[in-house]
């Protein structure tokens, strides 16, 4: 009971211990795990048992005999149903040809480059060679996020390893399941003709029972055959079932059928899909928290010693250092990135979650079924995964300094809510040169957004945590302005330290607007000095355009800005001097002069005010 426990609060502090030092979390938990393993039994306890004992084939420990093999098959599924609904395929044919490049051609260089490397420096067979590689395509976004979070870089690069880690990591994993059922089948004896049989019979289980579960599960959430507070429950008793009846049919498809549904299920027509994904994704960091400490335990000072060897060091360097760039240079040909962005894009590829894994359960299984090198699997691929995060993590920041693809200045502006004003505003400043992104809960409203060609993403600020929006690193400006006084307060609290580098501002209340001693310095955290949201939506369906006024002296100013607040009832946006655009709140803070400059406004037009073009 207390190991049991344990492993719990381990694997959920060791999440915390990754949230709080902003580094993935797979390291503290494989570094926990093998400190409670094989180190406590070699070093730390006086019997050589370990703290934490999962035993395989034994007949004590917490999981004795076959169970923590079927703990680990089922926990796996469920991670890899969640990959198999993130993959979409609108976003394949969206992302560009770079990622798509990426997750194919590349994926192909590292699978046959890493495989060939394996067989000849470690003496693998073809086929152990080949999973291996197999199961380091994987990067995943769980490793992509923690590394990348803190370094700002142009939208571009952190676009590309973005969705390479999400696209990748399903593919990656179906991939590997597919060669080690190739190595299952009639004992690895090669491409007999029962091999191709049974092989034959993996695929069409696996894909049938993925893909007829799926529909029929999609069926009768659409149709509400299952009442909403069982949804997930229910999701999660026919992904096991899935697994479970796929096995039964044909040994070893289980995994390749949750792929299947996950991905099937991701791409319908689902109401309740994002419901979906966030009861996964906490049932997934729970999964992997458990899994990769007992994972780790479960590795032996023998299985380390294996890797005590020049080979070990020869083979990481060649996956990083050779393969890597090989795959990304190629994939990225005649490409628009520059040779520096490919070059810190070929430095960053940390290895995942999945891949370390589904390593522990393929090698495990192999070792039972007595193929020869099956021991080195799960080791190699833990020393892949550790290596390269460790090596991201130490390195990343530093070598994006050294190639000049860090940003000096964070100057993309962040609006929180995308309505008609909000909207306007975005576009002026899209028109200057300026990035911008909207978020919002809205769907329409972000729907319209990008139809304007706008760069807008459907969030809602509670559920999600921005800060793990990589796309957003380069962003030193926010600004709150939906409807609700609540959400605009919440915005500015909870993240004006990852996005305000440069400032972060919101929308006054009505409480504010009717206090007369409300002070200069309150007014300064405002995006507009005097307006609500009320404010600005009257003066959109009034006159829902942008106008620049020049301004040539200081009086000329006092003077405009007096008559836009008190007679036209206009919303005063932007100053734009010496060629540099400020927010109205952002230009009175920095004291600047208040001749020679533009006043960019939305509201009514006068004579002397000329429409901006």
């Amino acid at each position: 009971m207390i190991e049991l426990a344990g492993i719990i609060i381990l694997g959920i502090l060791s999440q915390w211990v990754a949230w709080k030092f902003k580094i993935p979390a797979i390291l503290p938990l494989i570094l926990i795990g093998l400190l409670v393993g094989p180190i406590a039994a070699e070093f730390l306890s006086s019997d050589g048992t370990k703290w934490i004992e999962p035993i395989w084939n034994g007949e004590k420990g917490l999981f004795p005999g076959e169970s923590l093999y079927y703990f680990v098959s089922l926990a796996i599924s469920i991670i890899l149903f969640e990959g198999g609904l993130t993959l979409k395929r609108s976003e394949i044919k969206n992302v560009g040809p770079v990622i798509t490049k990426l997750i194919t051609l590349g994926s192909a260089i590292t699978f046959f480059g890493a495989g060939i490397v394996a067989h000849y420096v470690f003496n693998l067979g073809w086929e152990l060679s080949f999973l291996f590689s197999g199961l380091i395509i994987v990067t995943g976004p769980t490793v992509i996020t923690p590394i990348l979070r803190n370094i700002p870089l142009k939208k571009d690069i952190s676009t590309v390893l973005k969705w390479e880690g999400i696209l990748i990591d399903p593919i990656g994993a179906l991939v590997a399941v597919l060669v080690f059922e190739f190595i299952s089948v009639d004992g690895g004896s090669g491409f007999t003709k029962t091999a191709l049989m049974e092989f034959g019979k993996i695929l069409l289980f696996g894909t049938t029972f993925g893909f007829t579960f799926a529909h029929a599960l999609a069926f009768s959430i659409n149709k509400k055959m299952i009442p909403h507070y069982l949804l997930n429950v229910v999701s999660l008793s026919a992904v096991l079932l899935v697994f479970v009846l796929s096995e039964l049919f044909a040994h070893e498809s289980g995994l390749l059928a949750v792929v299947v549904m996950g991905m099937v299920l991701g791409n319908g027509k689902l109401a309740n899909l994002k419901e979906l994904l966030y009861f996964k994704e906490s049932l997934s960091i729970l999964l992997i928290s458990i899994l990769f400490i007992l994972l780790s335990a479960n590795i032996n000072i023998e299985d380390l010693l294996l890797l005590y060897t020049w080979k070990t060091a020869a083979l990481f360097a060649i996956v990083v250092f050779v393969i890597r760039p090989l795959a990304v240079f190629t994939s990225t040909r005649k490409s628009k990135l520059k040779f520096n962005e490919k070059l810190f894009i070929s430095w960053v590829g940390p290895r995942g979650i999945v891949a370390a894994g589904i390593a522990s359960l393929f090698g495990s299984k192999l070792i039972k079924q007595g193929v020869e090198g099956a021991e080195y699997i799960t080791p190699l691929v833990f020393m892949i995964v550790l290596g390269t995060v460790l090596f991201n993590a130490t390195t990343a920041r530093l070598f994006a300094k050294m190639v000049g693809v860090f940003l000096k200045s964070s100057d993309a502006i962040l609006i929180v809510g995308a309505s008609s004003p909000a909207r306007l505003i975005a576009k002026y400043l899209t028109d200057n040169e300026k990035r911008v992104i909207l978020i919002d809960s809205n769907k329409n409203f972000i729907q319209k957004s990008l139809k304007a060609g706008l760069e807008a993403f459907e969030i809602d600020i509670y559920n999600q945590d921005l800060t793990d929006n990589i796309e957003l690193n380069d962003v030193g400006y926010l600004i709150a302005m939906t409807g609700s006084e609540a959400v605009n307060k919440f915005a500015v609290d909870s993240f004006s330290e990852n996005f305000g580098e440069k400032g972060a501002y919101r929308l006054a209340t009505s409480e504010e607007i009717l206090r007369k001693n409300i002070s200069i310095d309150e007014q300064r955290g405002f995006f507009t000095p005097k307006d609500d949201y009320i404010n600005l939506s009257e003066a959109f369906r009034d006159n829902p355009k942008i106008y620049e006024v020049e301004i040539e002296t200081e009086a000329d100013y006092n003077t405009m800005t007096t008559k836009l607040f008190n007679e036209l009832k206009s919303v005063l946006l932007f100053v734009k001097k010496d060629d540099k655009l400020y927010l109205m709140s952002e230009f009175e803070k920095e004291q600047l002069a208040k001749d020679n400059c533009t006043l960019i406004y939305l509201g009514k037009n006068v004579e002397v005010i000329k429409p901006n073009k």
